[in-house]
């Protein structure tokens, strides 16, 4: 169960099997049936998940009901409220298990004692700050220009599993445009 973490940590530092088993066992696994709330808005966010299988899906309700979809974290990520975690502060989103799905979980307070006492895992929750930086810069800039059609284009090109596993529904809350639009336009390409 903890094969999947240990070669995520081992594909991005070098790292003995004694400092690999030491890490693995702050993560207790756990198994969610699809639409488990992980963490509700207004919740302080005390967990970080590492995903083995299935899908969590970190979104937004806006005033008018709208579900507004921030990210999708699948096999082999890590994911988590981290503005809440970090500030520990109430949420101002929703993370919740989209399919049956199995997580290694880590409670907020041992995760960030590996980060500081773990050099080999500190370099990992840089990268992994660095990418959520990354990403979210790309949404921001890329998607402000683009077209509804290239949204789509670019969910076919850089994210296609979240054609076939994911609700239209959910897709075109993360693209921002309409659920008929995405269907419309996915008969098109």
């Amino acid at each position: 169960m903890y094969r999947q973490l240990e070669q995520y940590i081992k594909a991005r530092t070098e790292i003995d099997d004694q400092t690999l088993s030491n890490i693995s066992s702050y993560f207790k696994f756990i198994k969610t049936p699809r639409n488990k709330f992980l963490l509700k808005e207004g919740e302080i966010c005390k967990h970080y998940y590492f995903v083995n299988k299935g899908c969590i899906r970190l979104f937004s309700i806006n005033k008018d009901g709208e579900e507004k979809t921030r990210y999708f974290h699948f096999e082999d990520a890590f994911g988590t409220a981290l503005q809440s975690l970090i500030n520990q502060k109430p949420a101002f989103e929703f993370m919740q298990t989209i399919e049956p799905s199995e997580l290694l979980v880590i409670n907020r307070d041992d995760y960030f004692h590996l980060v500081e006492t773990v050099p080999q895992f500190g370099f990992v929750y840089r990268q992994i700050l660095e990418l959520a930086y990354i990403k979210s810069q790309e949404r921001i800039y890329c998607f402000q220009s683009f077209e509804a059609i290239d949204k789509v284009r670019w969910a076919l090109t850089n994210q296609s599993k979240w054609l076939t596993r994911l609700s239209n529904k959910m897709v075109a809350s993360y693209l921002g445009i309409t659920p008929q639009t995405l269907s419309r336009l996915k008969s098109k390409i």
